[in-house]
């Protein structure tokens, strides 16, 4: 009887590791195709033990870019770019995302991040720029102008992350991975092959009730989602939202910089009535838009009116 218990045992080892092993090497091939369809695009620079990807277009007053949850600095370069001419405008993939690497020990919480921003700002010479952020970026670009107004002019935020949820919500359990072992373990195995499977449902949520542009993939960066580092980057944010995120919307009443911020009535990712129209009484003279019927990805959905917001708030800001 032990020698076949352990006979079974060694059997299901072998399964599992041949499963395991197939995941980790589809998830390898996987990934190294998402990088020779979107290799980097940009500069490096070091902030802090971070390995920051960046890239830069044009002249004049600089504007900085900062995008959302799994997002990558193409969510800006691709759409918003053209649409700003006479402006610098840089954009950069947050620690861990893109092409990005985070440091050593490094977290991924709210004042982490956005020091890191402040930083870059810093190390590339930027006086006072106009800060845009999209999503969780809009969090983090929130949590500049509350603990470093010195460094921007002004803040205009698409779609922000701004007030915590009551719970988990079904479309994001998969990234709440506390463990960061078992976190690393299903990035580098299961969580690619399932993201590339899921891939159309997952962009149907993100753009919707629009349809996603044809072109997201490649130009728009998308397929840079389909690598460990990212899935693990993301489930790091993610987890990360709620140790700060609670006391730092009871201060957005503090923000004295000219601020905007633009929602689709639409958005499936987060609600306006949540994470929108509160902002409105929080931050005075707050500029703020709401788009009938548009989604999450403002800056590719409504590019106009994204522009417009951020030329008008540049306006106040570098006045």
């Amino acid at each position: 009887m032990a020698s076949i218990t352990g006979w079974v045992f060694s059997a299901l080892f072998l399964i599992a590791f041949l499963v395991i092993g197939y995941f980790a090497l589809a998830t390898r091939r996987i990934a190294e195709r998402a990088e020779r369809t979107v290799p980097p695009a940009g500069k490096f620079i070091d902030i802090g033990g971070n390995r920051i990807h960046y890239v830069e277009a044009g002249e004049g007053r600089p504007i900085v870019f900062v995008h959302g949850l799994g997002g990558q600095l193409h969510h800006f370069r691709h759409p918003t770019f053209p649409t700003l001419p006479g402006y610098r405008l840089i954009a950069l993939d947050r620690p861990g995302s893109g092409y990005s690497v985070r440091a050593a020990g490094a977290s991924a919480r709210l004042p982490e991040q956005a020091k890191v921003v402040v930083d870059f700002i810093r190390a590339l010479g930027l006086e006072r720029p106009l800060l845009v952020g999209h999503s969780l970026g809009g969090a983090v670009a929130l949590t500049v102008a509350l603990n470093h107004p010195e460094a921007i002019s002004g803040v205009v935020t698409l779609a922000p992350l701004t007030h915590m949820e009551d719970a988990i919500r079904a479309e994001f359990k998969a990234l709440y991975i506390k463990s960061t072992l078992k976190r690393w373990l299903i990035a580098n195995t299961t969580a690619v092959p399932a993201s590339l499977k899921y891939a159309p449902q997952t962009l149907d949520f993100v753009f919707g009730p629009q349809k996603w542009p044809e072109d997201y993939i490649v130009a728009g960066g998308g397929m840079l989602g389909l690598r460990p580092s990212h899935f693990f980057a993301t489930s790091s944010d993610i987890v990360a939202i709620e140790q700060d995120l609670g006391a730092i919307e009871k201060r957005y009443g503090e923000i004295t910089i000219p601020a905007a911020m633009m929602f689709g009535s639409g958005d499936r990712v987060l609600d306006q009535k949540r994470h929108g129209l509160p902002m409105r009484e929080k931050i005075a003279g707050l500029d703020f838009e709401l788009l009938d019927g548009q989604g999450h990805m403002l800056q590719f959905m409504a590019k106009d009116e994204v522009a417009d917001m951020v030329k008008r708030t540049a306006e106040k800001a570098f006045a």
